[in-house]
């Protein structure tokens, strides 16, 4: 069984370029920093039915889930990556009122006491354009780090929105483990083999 949540690191996007009946395609995931902390917060709506004088029903809908996650910096090519902007010749970011952030998928690891990781998958969402403060320098240096809010949903394709897995897990593939952050992971269409019956 997974212990508690210790850390957080390893925190990429991988652009997602295809997302319909047929299947969903990705990009090579790309590590955006260097991660410093991650919120998640799943937006459910919920209607109660009362009868017989009381609550007799609950149905709750998946909204989305927002993200925010912070990291000592975001380059210019992350901005550009995460947001729609572009990089010109002269190595200058450039943002434009026609820039549309892609979708993509975020990944990253959280390791928890007494061993292993928690790795995690969001597989459709998109950030905005992040908030910026500045302060000037003084006797006491103070880090001016970035964070970026997304808001993630379900694919079209299969309606799935996230996975996770403890890195020690029974069961768990060390393949899977190894290229969480290689691919964006989907599961294997193998089956099995059966296993043969002893007898008692």
């Amino acid at each position: 069984m997974a212990g508690t949540r210790v850390g957080l690191r390893d925190i990429y996007f991988a652009k997602l370029i295809k997302d319909d009946a047929t299947g969903v395609a990705y990009e090579t995931p790309v590590k955006i920093g260097k991660a410093i902390e991650a919120s998640v917060s799943p937006n459910t709506n919920s209607e109660t039915l009362n009868a017989d004088d009381g609550p007799s029903e609950i149905e709750t809908a998946f909204g989305g889930t927002e993200i925010e996650i912070g990291v000592d910096q975001l380059a210019h090519d992350k901005q550009a990556l995460l947001l729609g902007h572009s990089v010109n010749a002269d190595g200058v970011l450039e943002k434009k009122a026609t820039d549309e952030a892609p979708y993509g998928a975020l990944l990253f690891r959280a390791q928890v006491s007494g061993g292993g990781y928690k790795l995690y998958a969001f597989y459709k969402g998109k950030f905005q354009p992040q908030e910026e403060s500045f302060a000037t320098k003084t006797d006491s240096p103070e880090f001016q780090t970035d964070t970026i809010t997304g808001t993630f949903m379900r694919r079209e394709f299969d309606e799935v929105w996230s996975r996770s897995v403890y890195t020690k897990g029974e069961g768990v593939s060390q393949t899977v483990v190894d290229n969480w952050f290689k691919a964006v992971y989907e599961p294997s269409t193998s089956t099995p083999a059966p296993e043969e019956n002893s007898g008692a």
